[in-house]
């Protein structure tokens, strides 16, 4: 059965049985209706998948893969803040007048710096320094630009990257300072195992370990019920994800790279609200 599908139940499990409820208290996300929403949460977090073992996709119920990767691409591929480069509607809320998410998430990745060996921009510092020095321990991105961060219209959520090449297997650790766990979290595992391969393949590694540190890991108020019901639920075997081998450039992938075989699945949740 999926090792993730195990990995996210004794997650929700822990917060709800062990979790502080923020209820009472003055917080910033709002239902659509206007109240309040409160979570429980759980603090410090941290899950590890090893993708040479399994693809860690949910099972207990369908994740968008290709939608995730799209989003993926588009930050760390593309670059991009504007809503026009998303093939998706899931930014929608964090519009501004210019039709971007202001100076977030991909803007901060196409910024380039300067380094002893040139100029750079934190994606292509990452290549440079797998492919030149693969045993650096300082393979890292943040996207946390405290300069920056009054012209984003959301705080980045999950933020930094640090690479780790051990032999021929590159791992990564993501850090994420807030996380929806019902409606985000194995999106941005999907999304990060992914990327992981990317830089493998181009660096010609093996994607090995993917460690996610989530600072506030909480399930609202209103996603009890929906997370309950996952948990009475019974996983599959884990999918086998297929990456394209002629692609060997990072920025030659495409979201028709990535295929899962055998993706068997519990029924989508629907009706999921989401607080702003």
């Amino acid at each position: 059965m999926s090792k993730a599908d195990f990995i996210f139940k004794d997650m929700c499990r822990t917060i709800l049985e062990t979790g502080v409820s923020d209820e009472g208290t003055d917080v910033r996300p709002r239902w659509e209706d206007g109240s309040p929403a409160y979570t429980i949460k759980k603090f410090g977090v941290v899950n590890r998948y090893d993708l040479t073992e399994e693809f860690p996709i949910l099972t207990l119920r369908k994740t968008s893969f290709k939608s995730a990767i799209d989003e993926m691409l588009w930050i760390w591929q593309k670059k991009s803040n504007r809503l026009a480069d998303l093939n998706s509607h899931i930014w929608d809320a964090w519009r501004d007048g210019n039709g971007t998410i202001g100076k977030a998430y991909g803007y901060q990745l196409g910024v380039k710096h300067k380094y002893r060996e040139g100029e750079f921009d934190q994606v292509d510092r990452v290549l440079f320094d797998l492919k030149n020095n693969p045993q650096s321990r300082r393979i890292m991105t943040n996207l946390y630009n405290h300069g920056d961060l009054h012209e984003m219209q959301l705080y980045p959520c999950a933020w930094s990257m640090t690479f780790n090449v051990s032999g021929k297997r590159l791992n990564a650790i993501l850090n994420q300072r807030s996380q929806d766990v019902l409606v985000a979290n194995n999106w941005n595992v999907v999304q990060y195992a992914v990327l992981l391969h990317m830089f493998a393949h181009a660096a010609g590694l093996v994607a090995g370990e993917l460690v996610h540190v989530i600072a506030d890991a909480h399930i609202y108020d209103r996603h009890i019920p929906l997370v309950q019901e996952l948990l009475e639920r019974e996983p599959h075997p884990a999918p086998i994800l297929r990456v394209n081998p002629d692609v060997r450039d990072f920025y030659g992938f495409r979201v028709e790279d990535f295929t899962l075989e055998n993706y068997r699945h519990g029924d989508s949740v629907k009706g999921i609200p989401v607080a702003v």
